[in-house]
């Protein structure tokens, strides 16, 4: 049994990271829009908090930010795989540095969902510092994939 991946499907394989990534990127802007609601939902008071309250914005926040971890982690293994399978190996350089980091930070940053529960401010903190980290990575990872991405297309289609 051959699991060979035709020629023809192979360098299309890079696309699908980037791809998957943009829309990361902006569910984590979706999160962070979340995670200020709640924010704002846990200092209100009176009659703000009760309608806030309504809009169940820790659990969506929860709720997605548990879908990112995951797809964080398998749009990693993408990346590093489709590279791995089009150029035998993989390029040891700062958006992979970067992206690795990225993948460690949100899985950090989600352990302390246990000890927010509990109301721990320094936990809440981290966890806030970790994720302006991770979006301003995010942020340079854009960037340079998408530099990646015009590299990629040069090779498929060299100028004549």
């Amino acid at each position: 049994m051959s699991l060979e991946i035709p020629p023809d499907i192979k360098p299309w394989l890079n696309f699908i990271h980037p791809i998957w990534m943009w829309i990361l990127l902006g569910t984590s802007l979706y999160a962070l829009y979340l995670g200020i609601k709640v924010q704002r939902t846990r200092k209100a008071e009176g009659e703000l908090k009760k309608e806030l309250i309504k809009g169940r914005f820790n659990i969506r926040h929860y709720q997605i930010g548990s879908v990112l971890l995951a797809l964080m982690v398998i749009g990693t293994l993408i990346g590093m795989g489709s590279t791995y399978i089009n150029k035998g190996k993989l390029f040891v350089e700062p958006h992979l540095l970067a992206g690795l980091g990225m993948t460690g930070l949100i899985a950090v940053s989600a352990s302390l969902s246990p000890y927010m529960q509990k109301g721990k401010d320094w936990a809440r903190y981290t966890h806030i510092a970790l994720n302006v980290l991770l979006l301003g990575l995010f942020g340079w990872q854009a960037i340079t994939g998408m530099q990646i991405v015009q590299k990629l297309i040069g090779e498929m289609w060299p100028a004549a």
